[in-house]
């Protein structure tokens, strides 16, 4: 009789690790940044019928990076978990971090259990009634979960994005700057986006409601070639 197969633990999660970054490291990335009046939410992405940047519910956003249709599963699982919790107790009662620890528990058990993990990265984005309320999670395949503020990157250059985004003084920023920011992060040195290359949304706080809007293209056309505040 032969004996089955033994791998260690450890290099069973190495390896799930080193597949799902390999797969987030193909798509392009995305970044989201807080300013005065809300946090704007941008991705390269020339598509305009696959989308990257999604509304999830009154003040709440998602995004994702990685293999489409395993992160539009989780943006569809998303808006189906806060109409559910807004409809049964009450809109307010639709929570950007209980979102983002469903999105985290399922992860983690599809990670550790199954064979093939998600190759994506989702972030979750809240915008308060005050800067001091607005919220951005960042989950990772794994099923870990981080608590950023004032910026967030995620894709396979987010390490190079957030040392751009790190250089800048988010203070002073509105609408406009935040967005010449982001493009510029996610561009980098050697080249520049256009308007028909990046997907962008914002997140408005002085909206009532539902706070999430999409920017068409003259919008960041107009943003991108305005002077700097």
């Amino acid at each position: 009789m032969s004996m089955p197969f033994y791998v260690a633990p450890e290099q069973v999660m190495k390896d799930r690790a080193d597949y799902a970054q390999k797969g987030i490291a193909r798509g392009r990335s995305l970044v989201a940044v807080e300013f005065a009046d809300g946090i704007l939410t941008c991705a390269e992405n020339p598509s305009r019928n696959l989308r990257k940047i999604s509304e999830i519910y009154d003040r709440i956003a998602f995004g994702g990076v990685g293999k489409y249709n395993e992160y539009d599963q989780l943006r569809m699982a998303g808006i189906r978990h806060a109409d559910m919790k807004g409809f049964t107790y009450s809109r307010d009662d639709v929570d950007s971090q209980a979102l983002a620890n469903q999105y985290a528990q399922m992860l983690g058990q599809i990670f550790t259990h199954e064979m093939k993990p998600l190759e994506v990265e989702i972030l979750v984005v809240a915008v308060g009634f005050e800067p001091s309320g607005d919220r951005l999670f960042h989950i990772r395949y794994d099923g870990s979960v981080t608590d950023e503020e004032g910026f967030v990157a995620l894709g396979g250059e987010a390490d190079a994005i957030r040392e751009r985004l790190a250089e800048a003084d988010l203070g002073s920023l509105d609408l406009a700057g935040a967005l010449r920011l982001a493009a510029t992060s996610l561009a980098g040195p050697d080249r520049q986006l256009t308007a028909d290359e990046l997907e962008v949304a914002v997140l408005d706080r002085l909206h009532t409601g539902r706070c999430f809007r999409r920017l068409d293209n003259d919008a960041v056309d107009d943003a991108l070639s305005s002077s700097s505040s």
